[in-house]
């Protein structure tokens, strides 16, 4: 199985080799190392690997834990080949060329680009923020957009349903945890209230990763410049109708 492995280590020479050689001696097969930061004598690297599915993670964890100040911030199962910007003007091209299904390209394509699990654009209604109380509170949602509620506009195969909308409010993009082993991105269109999240669950006994601030960057640079695309048509998206079962 395809999995990425987040680590923190100093950023100093030979570190980066000694985190690679404990994984090959684990069984891990690296495909792809991504720096996501460096500052303050520290590095941020995603290491993405194919490890045998009989064995267990526990192994590959450990190795890592003995290294002198290396700490892992997350192993989750990747859900596609890791990829980088390269991919990002691909899919924008992607929505122009066919923009009447621009949104639903996006949604679908995101989640194997930043090794999530699944995506949603929801819409937002204008007063949402001043009904929805001074804390967070996470929101069911249905599909309708009745009661002035967020729904979903859009979301990717993998999705729950019913499917839990976290306080996206205020709509500026950023990370964030939801229920215990979840985590969100979201990022604003910029218009008619739109907003994509893009999510990481635990599982598996493997903990997920936060959303790094260049993987945020990464997202609402796509969203904007799909929002620029698709210009007045995403005035137009709203959640497809509610299922009432007679």
């Amino acid at each position: 199985m395809l999995l990425r492995v987040r680590v923190t280590l100093p950023d100093r020479p030979g570190a980066l080799g000694q985190v690679a050689r404990t994984l090959g001696v684990a069984g891990a097969d690296i495909v792809q190392v991504v720096v996501l930061e460096r500052l303050g004598g520290r590095a941020v690297d995603d290491f993405t690997v194919v490890w045998p599915g009989a064995s267990r993670v526990d192994r590959l964890l450990a190795g890592l834990a003995a290294i002198p100040g290396v700490q892992v911030d997350g192993v989750w199962r990747a859900i596609g080949a890791p990829t980088t910007g390269g991919q990002d003007a691909e899919l924008l091209a992607q929505v122009a060329a066919n923009p009447a299904d621009g949104l639903a390209t996006l949604v679908d394509a995101l989640p194997g680009l930043l090794a999530a699990d699944w995506a949603a654009a929801a819409v937002v209604p204008a007063d949402w923020a001043a009904r929805s109380g001074s804390g967070p509170r996470p929101t069911e949602v249905t599909g309708a957009v009745g009661g002035g509620e967020p729904a979903v506009a859009y979301a990717s195969w993998r999705a729950p349903t019913p499917l839990v909308l976290p306080e996206v409010t205020p709509l500026r993009a950023r990370s964030m945890d939801g229920p215990v082993g979840t985590r969100y991105a979201v990022a604003p269109f910029g218009r008619a209230g739109l907003v994509l999240m893009l999510t990481r669950v635990d599982g598996e006994g493997l903990p997920a990763a936060a959303f790094h601030v260049t993987e945020v960057d990464r997202i609402a640079q796509l969203v904007r410049a799909a929002a620029v695309i698709l210009g007045d048509r995403l005035d137009l998206v709203t959640a497809p109708p509610a299922v009432t079962q007679s």
